[in-house]
């Protein structure tokens, strides 16, 4: 997508005929007023605000030509009162007003925070998947956004905003591809492409090469595609690091659900079952591009989940690098196959904190609705994604591990089985007992895990119904700013 320009400053640019400006509306009471700048345009002052049906309801929008411009009112309701609302009103602003050149903002900013915070909003939502569509059908044409407001932004704020946001278009790019376009392969080699970071090393592992590390999980659950499967691990090193992080995503490029094959609804979406690698890859990116001083060291677990001759037979059994073994009892359970892979090879590193993201379970659906993403782990693991969400505006809820579930994961001829069918109880907890078991030790001698979470987003990745906030249809780039935040905040601790 084109980039655009961020601007924030006291002085309202000169009127063009590509511009929109955008004033506020909000309510006192029932009834709809003209807030900030807007009261005092005698363009706007003299509108009949009932007679033109303009609400001043939250994230409202209309478009009126007053004079020989055009003008965007935005409803803010009681007012702009925190972050989550900064960012909704800008998202609402950018969706509603993408297809134009230019456009001046100037409506009541309490603070510095609170501009940053609309202007992030509005970036997010300045993305449109068109790649796929006969010429002629792109809306978004926007180049520019000046924002009006005595409250400074830095540089290094807007740069930051800028970076982050091309990081969330270009995980939403890569999880809306569609499979026959985005194999595993293919995959890989994107993201080589994108890594010539300074500081940042890429390695991929074709099969042979996983064979050899004994990464069992992918090589299982790619073995059924003619397309084989792929291990990505991307490594950002600067040399001031004091701290390190690690990340693990799940990318199935396309998941049939394997022999055991899903009803034809089921398979529908499941090319958005790579998320968790794509955001991954941008997140470590993302890090390196704005000179973090910590090391990440990311793996992206890929593979393809088709049945076929070769494929993965249910009750086959197979050993992971670890030693420990598994008895696939459902094949359309392979995500935690391949994030065991990568989260063996990410303890191995002994990190300060590892945190796995995956697409895993429809269980998260069940629990937590469209827009939260389950969150499980070690209790300081928790609390540093907890705080990193909510700086970032991103939802998380903390769900338990809760150890009577693991009698589910009993195998009377393994170590484990990876799911028990006929029985959905917990089955988002199941997963994140199933990962936990291939955290490794602090220790040799000790009982103590690593510093782990695992977050499951298996529908907060992917919008399926309309627009919202700053939230667009399908891919959504979920957790990118909150792993890059919790980059932030750990490099933020080592400074102390």
């Amino acid at each position: 997508m084109t980039p655009i320009s961020y601007k924030v400053s006291n002085v309202s640019p000169k009127a063009t005929s590509d511009l929109i400006s955008v004033y506020a509306v909000g309510l006192d009471g029932k009834e709809t007023q003209l807030q900030g700048a807007a009261s005092k345009l005698a363009g706007l002052k003299s509108l009949n605000l009932k007679a033109l049906a303009i609400s001043g309801a939250f994230e409202a929008t209309s478009r009126l030509n007053v004079g020989n411009g055009v003008v965007g009112l935005i409803g803010i309701g009681e007012g702009i009162t925190n972050h989550s609302k900064a960012r909704e009103i800008g998202g609402a602003i950018g969706r509603a007003f993408k297809d134009a050149k230019s456009l001046t903002i100037d409506i009541p900013i309490a603070s510095s925070e609170i501009a940053l915070a609309l202007l992030e909003g509005l970036a997010i939502a300045q993305y449109e998947f068109t790649k796929y569509k006969s010429s002629g059908s792109k809306t978004a044409t926007l180049k520019s956004v000046h924002l009006v407001s005595s409250k400074s932004v830095s540089k290094t704020e807007l740069d930051r905003l800028r970076i982050l946001s091309e990081a969330l278009n270009a995980t939403r790019d890569l999880v809306n591809t569609p499979g026959n376009d985005l194999y595993p392969a293919k995959l890989a080699e994107i993201v080589k492409s994108q890594s010539k970071i300074p500081g940042v090393t890429v390695e991929i592992w074709d099969e042979k090469k996983l064979a050899k590390e004994k990464c069992i999980g992918i090589l299982s659950v790619g073995q059924g595609s003619a397309r084989g499967p792929r291990l990505v691990k991307i490594t950002y090193s600067p040399s001031r690091a004091k701290s390190h992080l690690a990340l693990v995503g799940k990318g199935i490029t396309f998941d049939t659900g394997g022999i055991s094959l899903k009803p034809p609804l089921g398979i529908l979406g499941m090319k958005y079952d790579m998320a968790g690698a794509a955001t991954i890859a941008q997140a470590t990116l993302a890090i390196a591009r704005l000179g973090l001083p910590i090391k990440v060291t990311a793996f992206m677990c890929i593979a393809e989940n088709m049945p076929s001759g070769s494929a993965t037979r249910p009750t086959d059994v197979i050993t992971f690098r670890n030693g420990k073994t598994v008895e696939v009892i459902n094949t359309d359970a392979e995500g935690r196959l391949v994030m065991a892979d990568g989260l063996i090879l990410a303890s191995e590193l002994k990190p300060d904190l590892i945190i796995d993201l995956a697409t895993l379970t429809g269980g998260a659906r069940v629990a937590l609705g469209n827009r939260y993403t389950g969150l499980m782990g070690e209790d300081k693991a928790v609390a540093a994604i907890e705080k990193a969400a909510s700086a970032a505006g991103e939802l998380v809820w903390h769900m338990p591990l809760a150890e009577e579930l693991l009698d589910l994961l009993k195998s009377d001829v393994a170590d484990f089985v990876n799911s028990r069918l006929g029985n959905p109880a917990g089955s988002m907890l199941v997963g994140g007992l199933f990962l936990r078991e291939f955290v490794g030790l602090a220790s040799a001698k000790g009982k103590d895990r690593l510093n782990w979470a695992h977050l499951d987003f298996a529908t907060a990745a992917n919008n399926d119904l309309a627009p919202y906030g700053y939230t667009v249809k399908g891919a959504t780039g979920s957790m990118v700013r909150t792993l890059v935040t919790v980059a932030e905040q750990m490099t933020a601790k080592q400074k102390k």
